[in-house]
């Protein structure tokens, strides 16, 4: 479960909503920051709990995806749908179509992809009552477009040496916007124990994070 502790005012304010990672209908939720951040497997436990109700879809941009990654974080094995599509001209139209059909998507972003396109695919995902997790694989989204935007700030990782080894921890300093939130900007911190849990931790201001991997 989710233990919300939000900083505001420079304090960590108790009793935050706990659901601020929960897809809503016809929603569309931004991620960004640099590669290794953390985010896919954020994207991941948001789509955990649509998936024990119905199918959902991973739009994979990259070629990197593994399902068992999303296997860790929760969700359900028979009801993940996997597409690897890097082309920016049937991009929009895969996207589209698998939120005709499934309750909930999280999809990489290819380089390249207008602001119009995406614009248009928010409409067809709020006609269809859709959940949508978008992923820039560079860059940022259009302005105005996701309903709740997730940037990371910082990131801290405790496990892997030079790329190898096992992720014992990894701490990630997130920054929430949109109407999601209440059109204010609020600054968390996510923990990560490399577990199915994932926790929103108070103390984001006890002490700065010393390691940092992009």
């Amino acid at each position: 479960r989710y233990e919300t502790h939000i900083m505001e005012g420079g304090r960590v304010q108790q009793g935050a909503d706990p659901g601020i990672f929960a897809l809503q209908p016809g929603r569309i939720v931004g991620l960004e920051g640099m590669p290794g951040s953390g985010l896919t497997r954020l994207g991941l436990r948001m789509l955990a709990e649509p998936s024990r109700r119905a199918p959902v879809a991973v739009v994979d941009a990259r070629g990197w995806f593994c399902p068992l990654s999303a296997w860790e974080s929760g969700l359900q094995p028979h009801r993940l749908v996997v597409v690897r599509c890097s082309d920016r001209v049937l991009w929009p139209q895969v996207a589209a179509a698998l939120s005709d059909g499934l309750a909930a998507v999280y999809a990489e972003v290819p380089v390249g992809i207008k602001e119009p396109l995406l614009r248009r695919l928010a409409a067809v995902v709020r006609n269809r009552r859709a959940s949508l997790v978008l992923r820039p694989v560079r860059g940022e989204l259009p302005t105005g477009l996701a309903h709740l935007r997730l940037r990371v700030r910082d990131v801290a990782w405790e496990g892997p040496e030079a790329g190898f080894g096992r992720l014992q921890r990894r701490r990630l300093v997130v920054e929430a916007s949109g109407k999601q939130v209440g059109g204010r900007t609020q600054i968390f911190e996510v923990d990560d124990g490399g577990t199915d849990a994932v926790r929103v931790v108070s103390g984001l201001a006890a002490a700065p994070l010393r390691r940092v991997a992009g």
